[in-house]
Formats: C-alpha cells, sequence, structure tokens
C-alpha cells in the first residue's frame, strides 16, 4: 500500500501551491473580483483568509502541545496588492519554518482530536497543504484558469479527508452506512459510519477470489474530483455514483458535535 507524502514533500508543495496561490491573485484585473467557489468572498477575503491561517497554524505548531490555541494577532492585511501578496508570503514562510523547526512528530493543540489523524506538526503539514491548494484553485476559478491539483496532492488529500475531516467517534445519527471513494489512480478509501462514529481506511488491491465487503455507495472520479467534492467545490453529479446516493446527501449534511 502506498504510504503518504513524506514531511518534507508537505512542506516543498506547500511552498509550491503558495506560489500557485500568488501568481493566481496577480493576475486578477482587481482584488474585488468574487470567488464563485467561495460566493460571500472577493479575492482579498481568500488572501486574508488563508494568510491569517498561516500565521494562527505558526503560532499553533511552535506552542508545542496545548489544550487549546494560543492567542494571537495577526499584522493587518494591506488592502494595496503588491503588499497584500508579501504579507502572504511572509505568512507562508512563517508558517513553514515553525514546522521545519518543530518536525513532523511534535504535539500540538488541533481542532481534529478525535479524528484518526495525530495532533501533531505533521498532521497540521498535511492539512494545511490541502488547504492552500484548495484555495488555489479558488483563486484560479476567480481568474478564469482553473488547474487541477498535482496529482500527489490531490491523491494525498482524499486520505487527509477521510481521516481528518471526515473520521470522528461522533455517533452517525443514521441507519449504519459503508461508503467508498475510488480514484481512477487505482486507490480506494472506505468509510463505516455507525453509532460509534465514522472510520476510514485505504483499501488494498482486492486478491482474486475474495470476496470483499459491499459499500451502500460509492463515488468515482479522478483524486483531484474526489477532493474537490469532498470540500464543496463541485456537484455530486461531477463523479460517477454507484449506490444508494441518499448516504452521500446524508453525510454532506451531518455536522457531528
Amino acid at each position: 500500500m502506498d504510504k503518504t507524502l513524506e514531511f518534507a514533500d508537505l512542506l516543498r508543495l506547500m511552498d509550491e501551491r503558495s506560489t500557485a496561490f500568488r501568481a493566481a491573485v496577480a493576475t486578477a484585473p482587481s482584488l474585488d473580483v468574487r470567488v464563485p467557489t467561495c460566493p460571500e468572498w472577493t479575492l482579498f477575503d481568500l488572501v486574508q483568509h488563508l494568510g491569517e491561517g498561516r500565521r494562527r497554524w505558526a503560532a499553533i505548531v511552535a506552542a508545542g502541545p496545548a489544550d487549546a490555541p494560543p492567542e494571537m494577532t495577526a499584522p493587518e492585511a494591506p488592502r494595496e496588492r503588491e503588499a497584500l501578496l508579501a504579507w502572504f508570503a511572509a505568512a507562508t514562510r512563517e508558517l513553514l519554518d515553525a514546522l521545519r523547526e518543530a518536525g513532523p512528530d511534535r504535539g500540538c493543540w488541533t481542532w481534529w482530536g478525535d479524528s484518526q489523524s495525530p495532533q501533531t506538526a505533521g498532521a497540521v503539514a498535511r492539512h494545511q497543504l490541502q488547504q492552500v491548494a484548495v484555495h488555489t484553485y479558488d483563486a484560479q476559478v476567480a481568474v478564469g484558469a482553473p488547474q487541477p491539483l498535482p496529482d500527489e496532492v490531490a491523491l494525498d488529500g482524499v486520505d487527509e479527508f477521510v481521516t481528518t475531516c471526515v473520521a470522528t467517534t461522533s455517533a452517525w445519527p443514521h441507519e449504519p452506512a459503508v461508503v467508498d471513494y475510488h480514484a481512477t489512480e487505482g486507490r480506494t478509501w472506505r468509510l463505516w459510519f455507525s453509532a460509534d462514529g465514522a472510520r476510514a481506511a485505504r483499501l488494498p488491491t482486492p486478491v482474486a477470489g475474495e470476496r470483499p465487503e459491499t459499500a451502500y455507495v460509492s463515488a468515482r472520479g479522478t483524486a483531484n474530483e474526489l477532493v474537490m467534492f469532498c470540500y464543496g467545490r463541485i456537484a455530486m453529479d461531477s463523479l460517477e455514483l454507484d449506490g444508494d446516493r441518499r448516504v452521500f446527501d446524508q453525510l454532506i449534511a451531518w455536522e457531528p458535535e
């Protein structure tokens, strides 16, 4: 079974996606351009959100193990484009420096304490890569030049989403269900939902003659399409669905405590 991305690769790809994000914003006719995939936001709002998030997570990682995130005040985002992009670049460097200093195994506060992802700097790096990758897509959509996520980012993104954002010990409020995500690149993830919560696993390639458990519903698409569906950037009908799609409706509406 393929491993997840190494810590050094997470940092490299985060830097690359941040560069692509700045490049997209730099081509916009104005910072007031609306972001279709984030309907309440302009490009300025998107840069401000992502930049503030870089600094917030840098402080969290630097603080080490804690029961709550540290108090912090981020520098105000400037309104002029060149200054705003420099502000964002500085925030990215701040996060990358904090992650390098901590290393992948150092503990820190996270909001996903009851998921299957550890509360470590490595898990923060993994999640923050996905945040900047998806928001880079948002910025590219806003300027009319959307690009799919790099394959290694997208494949790790599906795995990261199901283990961090879906897996939980909060009770599933519906009938038990089994859901599969199939990436056309050759990977499959399975989610089990029950009164005990939700758990996720990447499935190995089936052995000839094996009779695997059947999912209630499955979604098939490229890894990029699966990530975009998971983050609400594309509709369910953009994927190849098989089984009871009402389970996906329930999953999309679910807000675990």
